[in-house]
């Protein structure tokens, strides 16, 4: 071996995607590069597998197109500048919008694209500064995370062993092959002993072909098949009496909804056929079954009430706090075990003001006393992922100063007056957890230095924070804000060096959460009408653009418009990799085809008021009537983003997004 050549170096790592899966990973590195990334096979979860978004993290590390310099535009064009003249005036700005009209004309627009317990960072900064208009809810999942707080009192879930319980699973509007890859290999290891598994999804997908029953409905009607499987089930009287009794409350309201329709006009919404409403309210009497809910089903603008008709079907049939049950959804008990307040220091903040992620647009536009004037965004890309992108544009575009951190020139950085380059996760370190599946805290140590000027988040924080005045609260090192997030921990015997040296450590969590029957409801019990706001009965709501509830729009458009989360692409973060370059892929039920006269590879326009998108298509195998799929994330420059079609509206409960529901036409056009 000659002298210069340099040795590769395997390293523990962590994936810092939002995912529910979470990995354990081996890094190598060369020459002080990142060379491969694979799966860790001593992680108790993942087990050496990972999926081809957690490779393209290398690609993603040393992509040409990395951001390197920070960025200023003038005069329409971008002008590379020194990171001393870009906080600078950034710091200046801030300042004079806080002097001029105060803190809350600065917005926050944020999501979750990493999920390092330093992302937080960015709050301690704005709650320093005084408090900043900040975005609640959550594009992705907020309907269904609060419908579980109102009846519940929390989301939680059972912990992934504890499916080898489970005599019957359901996967329920969710495809597990494609966004929780462990999972569905646990699936297939407990159904090789006995465990049945059902599907319940528009779509025959992946996770369909491995079940032993598959059951199509139709999109956005899936809390009115909860229903009608609960009056199945009291009908046969196979509920669980001594729950019902004893550890609940607002049976009586439920059982009258559920007798407020007939299952004649169940199964004619939800194209369901009555007997395998029949048939699925026997599975779910014959305990214990785990029910693993999607988070499609809930963005719709009933979608607060579909998750509470199905966590009131687990509760009816007795399957909560027992192992092998669960009303799955979220597990919020991970992410309960760190200390964000000691990092975000929510006390310092002043004044406040917030927005819905999914209404940000309209909030700028419509904000006053004071208007918005300044945008930071961070961990995110609004104009390619926040509903209703012609008016996601029209917000951004009236700032008068827009600041974007992040590692590519998204759609939304095109905008930005400034744009900061950021640091990768291998080039830094941190802790990661998900609190979706697993209770497993990964450790990520920095493995190779930043390229170019690019800066960890944390730094760019704390110079601004210097120069307006509150910079001793940012004079830590990054192992001294990791140690603050884990201070309970530390009472549990897990500190940051025994999650170093260990490479993960096992968080504390109730693996069959409600067994001992005290929920977090203000009653204690499970709450069937929830006590925590002022009108908390369950409704069978419908979604709004059906046929069933706007039949002149559903005339004009007659086919429903899913945007599911891509196989290769965390959203938007790694489109830009792929080769040969993505495009947008129009995929249709059979009968779409047939009724439009379209076949595979067809160009064709798929519009509504809202707005239009070209595509290519392609003919799914087997969905349910009248569906259209266009995978969400894709930026402009591909021919996206879908969300040009999707409105802005919130769900029932105000917390979650509206854009599965969404209809649409489609046609057959010449192409460009």
């Amino acid at each position: 071996m000659g002298g210069d050549e340099e040795v590769a170096t395997v390293h523990h790592s962590a994936c810092p995607l939002n995912c529910w899966d979470s990995c354990g990973f081996l890094v190598t590195v060369e020459d002080g590069k990142v060379t491969k990334v694979e799966g860790n096979p001593e992680h108790p979860i993942t087990q050496g597998k990972i999926c081809g978004r957690g490779r393209m993290l290398e690609h993603k590390a040393n992509s040409e197109d990395r951001l390197l310099y920070p960025l200023k535009k003038v005069e329409g064009n971008f002008e590379q500048i020194s990171w001393e003249q870009a906080l600078d005036e950034i710091a200046e700005k801030l300042t004079h919008y806080k002097k001029s009209f105060g803190t809350t004309s600065v917005l926050h627009s944020h999501d979750y694209a990493n999920s390092g317990l330093l992302s937080n960072l960015d709050s301690r900064f704005f709650n320093l500064y005084g408090g900043v208009t900040e975005l609640t809810g959550s594009i992705c999942w907020g309907a269904g995370i609060e419908a579980q707080n109102w009846d519940f009192g929390d989301a939680y879930s059972h912990a992934p062993g504890d499916l080898a319980n489970s005599k019957h699973v359901i996967i329920w509007g969710r495809n597990v092959a494609r966004t929780n890859m462990h999972l569905f290999q646990n699936l297939q290891a407990v159904k090789k002993k006995g465990t049945k598994v059902y599907v319940i999804d528009p779509i025959y997908n992946a996770t369909a072909k491995l079940a032993n029953e598959y059951i199509s409905i139709k999109p956005g009607f899936d809390g009115l098949l909860a229903a009608g499987i609960m009056k199945e089930l009291l009908r046969m009287n196979l509920h669980d009496e001594d729950f019902l009794a004893n550890h609940s409350v607002g049976f009586q309201e439920l059982r009258s909804l559920v007798d407020s329709v007939t299952l004649d006009y169940v199964s004619e919404v939800t194209e369901v056929p009555i007997e395998i409403i029949t048939h699925l309210a026997e599975v779910y009497a014959d305990r214990p079954v785990s029910t693993i809910m999607g988070l499609g089903m809930q963005r719709y603008e009933n979608g607060g009430n579909t998750i509470r008709l199905l966590d009131a079907l687990v509760a009816v049939s007795g399957n909560i706090g027992i192992p092998g049950g669960g009303a799955n959804y979220a597990n919020k008990q991970v992410g309960q075990s760190f200390d964000y307040q000691n990092m975000v220091m929510a006390e310092r903040k002043s004044s406040s003001r917030t927005f819905t992620m999914m209404r940000q647009a309209e909030g700028i536009l419509s904000a006053i006393d004071p208007q918005i004037k300044m945008g930071i965004v961070t961990c995110g890309n609004p104009l390619t992922q926040v509903p209703d992108t012609n008016r996601v544009r029209e917000a951004f575009e009236s700032l008068e100063t827009l600041v974007v951190i992040d590692q590519f020139m998204t759609d939304t950085a095109e905008l930005a007056d400034y744009v900061l380059p950021a640091a990768t996760a291998f080039e830094v370190e941190d802790v990661y957890y998900s609190s979706m599946y697993h209770h497993y805290v990964n450790h990520g140590p920095k493995l190779v230095e930043p390229p170019g000027e690019a800066k960890p988040d944390a730094w760019i924080w704390t110079e601004l924070a210097k120069r307006l005045g509150f910079g001793e609260k940012f004079d830590f090192t990054r192992e001294e804000f990791l140690e603050m997030g884990l201070v309970s921990l530390l009472k549990k015997g897990i500190s940051l060096e025994k999650i170093r040296d260990d490479k993960f450590a096992e968080l504390p969590v109730d693996e069959v959460p409600w067994s001992n029957r005290k929920f977090k409801t203000p009653s204690g019990k499970y709450e069937f009408t929830s006590s925590a706001v002022t009108d908390g009965q369950i409704k069978l709501s419908l979604p709004t653009e059906t046929k069933w509830t706007n039949p002149e729009l559903a005339e004009k458009y007659p086919y429903t418009l899913l945007t599911i989360h891509p196989l290769r692409s965390n959203h938007s973060q790694h489109f830009h990799l792929f080769q040969p370059e993505p495009y947008v892929k129009v995929e249709i039920a059979s009968s779409v085809a047939d009724e439009k006269g379209l076949k595979e590879q067809d160009h064709v326009r798929v519009w509504n008021d809202r707005g239009e998108i070209h595509g290519t298509v392609s003919i799914l195998k087997a969905a349910h009537p009248g569906t259209v799929n266009i995978d969400e994330g894709l930026s402009a420059r591909f021919g996206g983003s879908v969300n040009q079609l999707t409105s802005s509206k919130e769900s029932d409960n105000g917390l979650g997004s509206t854009l599965y529901d969404c209809l649409v036409n489609i046609e057959k056009i010449e192409k460009a």
